[in-house]
């Protein structure tokens, strides 16, 4: 009768088990087709992991590594994260502090001297961790590409290029993206530990964690499986443009493969690197941002679960020619890691849709965009085609309309001289995304540099009215009104 007992049971677990792996098959299958899906319509090239319960359930490379020699995305392809490398730098913080070397609410004069201590004195280390400083963002101030980022500087030459700018709200204020304040972290690092930024991760995260095809990337080194950067105008594909790396720095200048990022993602749930409490602060919501909050080089935010709203933790990352995300959902040690090299693209979506699968969810469809193609027919072919392409597409179920899509084909009319036919495209995205107040500040800024200046202030107070944190918004509509 035991036996019998026994083996019932067995069977009932080896059932259980054989349900459970199909059922994970299953969702692999489903995310595969739909990132291939993504692939075919230009929006994903590059390599995916996806894991369950802390099982890897997929992993596998979409498209080419390097275009001009046909070299497939695997899963040991080596990716730029951009900024994906700021939860690095938060941990290197943290495990400073941890270790008693540093305090986070202390002003950085406390450990950077000869910064200019009228603004210095006013801000913490938790301020940089948090996006709160007020320190202007370094990569959104005029004539930054042009300028400066292919030239080579050291941290110290770096720093001073925008530490004597004005804050732009009181410290603590506001959240406010700015990669100035992690490239000060980085900068901190290095004065409190006596190593340069990469040495010290190294030791203290890299090789503790085995993560041996991770690491700072120098572009003038030859690194094995390195992927190519490229860049979409349209449907169109070109080289990245040069970006030196010293100027990202803390801020965006790791390398990856989505391998490494699972080895990292599992160590976040261990005391190995860190204690509990110190692991706990990296992850707590210290000040509202966007849809969520923010932590320690984490956003955080809730999505949809199983059964009920579950914690979302995530980075994105861009960097020239690269987009990236690291989608993490704790409570169920679910793991999404997309690196793609082909510049912009729609990973948060697809980051979605893919936890979408993960617990039984309906999603859209992907979608080609309509986006890409208005680029290449206002670009080509002026005005009147781009509308007659619209019109003839904006009904068809095969093509979807991005509001981020729509904004960067404007901005890249724009930047090629082709005013009116941004203006078309702002507009057009303006009246598919009425509530977005970006929408409407991307559209005033394009009547503005046509010179019409009614139409620019009628659509910066829409900006506002829409968005009243629109603070870039506000400035150019004084400036206008002061005319």
């Amino acid at each position: 009768m035991k036996k019998s007992i026994k083996l019932i049971v067995f069977s009932v677990l080896l059932l259980f088990f054989v349900f459970n792996v199909s059922f994970a098959q299953d969702k692999a299958k489903q995310i595969e087709e739909l990132i291939g899906k993504y692939n075919q319509y230009g929006q994903f090239n590059g390599a995916a992991l996806v894991a369950e319960n802390g099982k890897v359930i997929l992993k596998k490379g979409f498209g080419s590594a390097n275009m001009e020699w046909n070299i497939p995305n695997q899963t040991d392809t080596k990716f730029r994260l951009g900024s994906i490398s700021k939860q690095f730098t938060a941990f290197l913080i943290v495990k400073l502090a941890e270790e008693g070397k540093i305090k986070l609410d202390v002003p950085i004069t406390t450990y950077l001297p000869d910064y200019p201590k009228a603004t210095g004195d006013k801000i913490t280390i938790h301020h940089l961790l948090t996006h709160t400083s007020g320190i202007p963002n370094y990569t959104s101030l005029p004539n930054f590409f042009k300028d400066q980022s292919r030239n080579p500087y050291t941290p110290e030459e770096f720093v001073k290029t925008f530490s004597n700018l004005p804050l732009e709200f009181t410290p603590g204020e506001k959240f406010n993206y700015s990669n100035s304040g992690y490239f000060l972290l980085g900068y901190i690092i290095e004065k409190v530990s006596g190593k340069s930024y990469e040495q010290y991760l190294q030791e203290t995260i890299l090789d503790p964690l085995k993560m041996v095809n991770s690491g700072y990337d120098h572009g003038e080194v030859i690194l094995k499986n390195r992927a190519a950067g490229y860049e979409k105008r349209g449907k169109k594909i070109r080289n990245a443009p040069y970006l030196d790396m010293s100027i990202p720095y803390a801020a965006g200048s790791l390398y990856s493969t989505v391998e490494d990022l699972y080895l990292w993602d599992q160590a976040l749930y261990t005391n190995k690197l860190l204690s509990s409490k110190s692991m706990e602060s990296l992850f707590t919501p210290y000040i509202k941002a966007g849809k969520g909050s923010y932590g320690y080089g984490w956003f955080i935010e809730e999505a949809d679960g199983a059964t009920g709203k579950v914690k979302v933790i995530e980075h994105g990352g861009g960097i020239n020619g690269f987009n990236t995300i690291i989608y993490r959902i704790p409570g169920d040690k679910n793991l999404i890691v997309l690196l793609n090299n082909t510049g912009g693209t729609v990973l948060n979506e697809i980051s979605q849709s893919i936890r979408a699968i993960l617990y039984n969810q309906s999603f859209k469809a992907p979608k080609m965009s309509l986006a890409f193609e208005l680029l290449d027919a206002f670009s080509d072919q002026g005005v009147t085609s781009g509308l007659n392409t619209y019109n003839k597409l904006k009904n068809d179920p095969v093509y979807a309309i991005a509001e981020g899509e729509m904004n960067r084909v404007g901005y890249e009319l724009l930047q090629n001289g082709k005013t009116k036919e941004a203006i078309e495209v702002f507009r057009i995205n303006a009246e598919t995304y009425p509530k977005s107040g970006n929408a409407y500040d991307s559209l005033g800024e394009a009547y503005l540099k046509d010179g019409n200046k009614k139409l620019a202030i009628a659509n910066y107070q829409k900006s506002i009215e829409l968005d009243p944190k629109n603070e870039d918004g506000k400035k150019a509509l004084e400036g206008l009104l002061k005319k």
